[in-house]
């Protein structure tokens, strides 16, 4: 645990990107509603300028209408002196009202003031007109003998002139004929007419403008709005690249890790790399921990170091740690003359004083071992050339407590060859530190020597010899 603390873990985090995607997707979103509502109201914008456009249309149309309609029953009364057409006349001026409402339309839909303007124009002309309208349906009804009584109260108040009074019926009717379809009468038509296409063409002109302007703004906001949706289309995209890349594939690598039983591979976020390195050193610690048991099952019953078969097994858990590492390879000089000359039993006590004298001397991680009658070896894990001095020191430490006996024991000395790694127990490790041995007895033996290029391993001297 305490190696994985150390190393830094570098990754992206799922809770930041989770955080990130959400707060983006959000902004998004917030922004396409707001381009949403904003085209509707676009569209709303065009939809309302269009019927204002209509309705003052329907505005000038009522106008021109209700005039028109004046104009036609004043005419036809004139010509076929139907008093129905008097009352027509009078339904449309006071009760139907086309004109007057067409104002009140155009101040409804539309707040152009020069339209307005052009059709209150309109509409007094036209009233205008009416008084000349009127006083040609008084002088049509004196002409005609009508009775007064039966007639409007606004043509019995019309007050004939005496030069009109003093023509005869048909040259008064003549006279109302010409009041409403004479050059005099046209003419005011006409004004009427052109005050109406005056404040159409207004209208027309600032309603255009406005759904031009809404129009555009329409477009500029559905333009926006694909940009939107595009660019959230690509950050879901990009969130399921991540998913993939981060969670997916490194759940899938795990699972077969956990299949094969083997350490997980250092992949994807931040957070299946923390689980990986927990994993690995869980896995490691079972694996020490089965080195332990073997440790404690697989011993030398005499000297209580770990034989060759734990040996063994520890330096091929060794080879899958990269981490450095030094072998030390040690036989007792001379142990055959001891046996024959103390016998069995005092070369058993050297063998037990030698395997005290390693686990005293080296540290309880280590792994001091007897791998055979008379040789040792000791795998210190986390050692690389730097601390070869300090081995030395160890060695030649052990040598002057093994040449100066204060137990009674016959006086003895060690042979020490020694490799280092920084890479595991390799397979040219154990090679090296026996080469090395080999150089230590062949330079007088009671000492230490490590490999170094140079020194020649079994292997070579056999391919020589």
């Amino acid at each position: 645990m305490e190696d994985k603390r150390q190393k830094p873990i570098r990754g992206i985090r799922i809770r930041t990107l989770n955080f990130v995607m959400i707060a983006v997707s959000c902004v998004l979103y917030v922004l396409l509603i707001a381009a949403t509502i904003h085209v509707s109201r676009s569209y709303t914008d065009v939809h309302t300028s269009m019927d204002d456009y209509i309705g003052c249309e329907q505005s000038d149309t009522l106008l021109t209408e209700g005039s028109a309609y004046l104009t036609e029953q004043v005419r036809l009364y004139v010509v076929t002196l139907d008093p129905q057409c008097i009352e027509n006349y009078f339904i449309e001026a006071n009760a139907t009202r086309r004109r007057e409402k067409a104002l009140e339309q155009l101040q409804v839909h539309h707040d152009s003031e020069e339209a307005y303007r052009f059709l209150v124009e309109a509409l007094e002309n036209s009233n205008d007109l009416m008084v000349r309208e009127i006083h040609a349906m008084r002088l049509a009804a004196q002409a005609s003998g009508q009775n007064l009584s039966e007639l409007p109260e606004a043509v019995r108040a019309v007050r004939l002139s005496g030069n009109e009074l003093s023509l005869t019926p048909d040259e008064q009717l003549s006279r109302a004929r010409e009041m409403v379809f004479g050059d005099a009468y046209q003419a005011s038509k006409a004004l009427i007419t052109g005050n109406v296409e005056y404040s159409l063409g207004t209208i027309h002109s600032a309603t255009h403008q406005e759904m031009l302007h809404s129009a555009e703004e329409l477009e500029r906001t559905m333009s926006q709005q694909r940009v939107l949706i595009s660019v959230l289309f690509v950050e879901s995209l990009i969130t399921f690249i991540l998913i993939i890349l981060l969670i997916v594939k490194p759940l899938q690598i795990y699972v077969n890790c956990i299949k094969e039983d083997k350490m997980m591979e250092i992949v994807g976020s931040y957070e299946f790399k923390y689980l990986a390195l927990t994993y690995n050193d869980i896995y490691e610690i079972n694996a020490a921990n089965e080195i332990l048991l073997r440790h404690q099952a697989e011993h030398d019953s005499l000297t209580g170091l770990i034989n060759r078969g734990a040996f063994e097994h520890v330096r091929q858990v060794l080879k899958v740690k990269s981490q450095a590492l030094a072998l030390l390879i040690i036989d007792v000089d001379k142990f055959k003359l001891i046996n024959d000359g103390y016998g069995h039993e005092t070369g058993d006590l050297v063998l037990k004083k030698v395997a005290r004298l390693l686990e005293e001397s080296f540290r309880s991680t280590d792994y001091p071992a007897r791998i055979g009658g008379d040789e040792f070896a000791v795998i210190l894990p986390d050692i690389d050339c730097k601390h070869q001095p300090m081995v030395e020191a160890k060695i030649r430490s052990i040598n002057d407590t093994l040449l100066a006996p204060t137990d009674g024991a016959p006086p003895v000395s060690l042979s020490v060859g020694g490799a280092f790694s920084s890479c595991g127990f390799s397979d040219s490790l154990y090679a090296q530190a026996d080469a090395a041995l080999y150089a230590a007895k062949e330079n007088g033996r009671c000492g230490c020597r490590f490999y170094e290029e140079g020194i020649p391993t079994p292997a070579e001297k056999a391919s020589k010899e």
